[in-house]
């Protein structure tokens, strides 16, 4: 049994894939609280910081979260989506944190039948998680958008930088990279030398930078300052084009 907090079909917003059609999964639940991230919101009268996508996070919200106990009835659910949709899109499967389900029954049933339906499923992931490949080889066959937090994040780096969960992924993964949330301050502080220490862990993967924000108007304060980080240091900029499109909405 897993949760699942939203599903809806859309553009993959950021990343080494921004701008293909994609079907989301977002999980419910996090091994992360990432305060330092600043995203606002309300509970009960009381402002929360922490991460943009909260309503995944905060298990105040847990009562609106769906109970997936049956691995064929999502299953069958999704490719009734793919047939209304005309074609088999991308899945991207994102949280929270997804592969805090890794080991569930329910969960990886979903994973093994979509890569058997021929679908591209790319795990957005803090890289925390230390899969068994082995047991699970369906993993072997998916991507993974290494969402690794960095001190601004607010975690400890003991909690947020798993050296083994890494290498796993580096050896069995069909294609892994990774993708850093930044802003000005940490552009002109630590970020270089924070991303440099996990590239000496995974030094031949790719290097994506995005903006910190959690609406257009944060992207902003942002980018430029990004975009010029990635030119100096060779990175690939990635913008966050859901966010540009849509703001603050949910499901896109």
């Amino acid at each position: 049994m897993f949760y699942l907090t939203e599903q809806f079909f859309s553009i993959q917003g950021e990343g080494k894939y921004a701008g293909v059609p994609s079907y989301f999964l977002r999980t419910g639940g996090c091994n992360l609280n990432c305060p330092g991230f600043g995203a606002q919101y309300e509970v009960d009268g009381e402002v929360r910081l922490g991460c943009d996508t909260y309503f995944a996070v905060d298990g105040h919200f847990s009562s609106s979260w769906e109970k997936v106990t049956s691995s064929d009835d999502l299953t069958t659910h999704l490719k009734n989506e793919f047939d209304k949709i005309g074609y088999v899109p991308d899945m991207v499967i994102t949280g929270g944190e997804p592969l805090m389900y890794a080991k569930d029954e329910v969960f990886y049933a979903v994973v093994k039948c979509m890569v058997e339906h021929g679908v591209n499923i790319t795990f957005e992931t803090n890289g925390t998680v230390d899969i068994d490949f082995e047991k699970y080889p369906a993993y072997k066959a998916c991507t993974y958008a290494l969402s690794l937090k960095l001190e601004n994040s607010g975690e400890p780096e003991q909690k947020r930088i798993n050296k083994q969960a890494l290498k796993s992924i580096e050896r069995y993964a069909k294609e892994a990279f990774l993708k850093f949330t930044i802003d000005e301050v940490l552009v002109n502080t630590t970020a270089i030398e924070e991303i440099e220490a996990i590239r000496e862990i995974l030094p031949k993967m790719d290097v994506y930078c995005m903006p910190v924000g959690e609406s257009r108007d944060s992207i902003w304060k942002n980018d430029k300052a990004v975009f010029e980080f990635c030119m100096k240091h060779n990175f690939c900029y990635s913008d966050r084009l859901h966010i540009r499109v849509f703001d603050t909405t949910q499901g896109v």
